[in-house]
């Protein structure tokens, strides 16, 4: 681990992504977040990062900024580094606040604002500097964690070994099988008789999930459910009747998308005559104009050379 710091964090300290002032705030300072767990940040492909100190007189506002490799990995990073006592922000899509603290996600960039929380204006001043900033959609897995227990900001987005050990080490990595390209979501929950923490494997495909479930469920005191490509454990559950109804509430929905064509105005028939119609009428009235025009100066050459024809033919009577 400390190896991987070496080289990781010098490519790091040569990103300059922040602006040299947010709103009234001047930019004093700035370095590399100090990274708590290499082996994590680089299994969520971390590209580049930065912090800024800011002073506003006496008042200091404290910036920090991650790139990722996309928003699977910002989101992932999101959830590990959201604060224990935040509630939701209206800041943008996916964020988080305490009372100083703003942490928010916009694509592959994750950002932290600490002492000062700016309004939304700076908020889309600082944004507006970005560079390569992803736009595909965060993942949906998080969609199928129940909301009934579950305790307030424990959702952690897993995408390898090092996350799963972190967040849950009850389940071996290699019954989780990352080199499918799995994903998990992963939950602490509420019970009458303790705590208990649901990981939810997204897997490829059906098929894949049919061949692992046997795997999850040799864990000692895993309880297990497939639906679709999902996988759900609960290991060691302190309440078993609890974590039963809890997999219960885990049902795979399939979205299905059909791509169709989409009539436009040249595809309607009432439209095609109407058209034709239209044209028939320019050209009627572009064959009139063109006929009074020729007409008319004809006209003007016979008044112009006293009633004589100006291309009037030579008859030779010679009969």
């Amino acid at each position: 681990m400390r190896l991987l710091s070496i080289f990781l964090i010098p490519a790091l300290a040569a990103a300059a992504m922040l602006p040299d002032a947010i709103g009234a705030y001047r930019r004093v300072s700035s370095g590399s977040p100090e990274l708590a767990d290499p082996a994590l940040w680089h299994e969520y492909a971390l590209r580049s990062a930065e912090t800024g100190v800011y002073e506003n007189g006496k008042s200091k506002l404290t910036v920090s900024v991650w790139r990722l490799a996309d928003t699977t990995s910002s989101l992932g990073a999101f959830d590990w580094q959201r604060p224990a006592g935040s509630v939701p922000s209206k800041a943008a899509p996916l964020a988080a606040e305490t009372s100083d603290t703003l942490l928010l996600v916009d694509g592959n960039y994750l950002l932290r604002f600490s002492g000062y929380k700016p309004d939304s204006s700076q908020i889309a001043a600082v944004l507006q500097g970005l560079n390569h900033v992803d736009t595909t959609s965060l993942p949906i897995l998080p969609g199928y964690l129940p909301a009934t227990g579950l305790v307030a900001n424990s959702e952690r987005y897993v995408i390898g070994p090092a996350g799963l050990a972190k967040f849950d080490p009850a389940i071996p990595p290699a019954t989780a099988a990352f080199h499918y390209e799995t994903e998990v979501q992963i939950g602490a929950f509420h019970s009458p008789k303790g705590d208990m923490t649901l990981a939810i494997f997204n897997y490829p495909t059906p098929q894949i999930a049919i061949r692992k479930i046997a795997d999850f469920q040799k864990l000692p005191g895993a309880m297990a459910k497939r639906t679709g490509p999902l996988i759900a454990v609960v290991v060691s559950p302190p309440d078993p009747d609890q974590a039963e109804r809890l997999l219960g509430e885990i049902r795979y929905q399939a979205e299905i998308t059909r791509n169709e064509y989409v009539p436009t105005r040249r595809d309607n028939i009432g439209n095609l005559i109407l058209n034709i119609f239209v044209l028939i009428g320019i050209l009627v009235g572009f064959s009139l104009l063109s006929g009074l025009l020729v007409g008319g100066l004809r006209a003007l050459a016979r008044h112009l050379r006293h009633g004589e024809e100006a291309d009037a033919m030579i008859t030779l009577h010679l009969e």
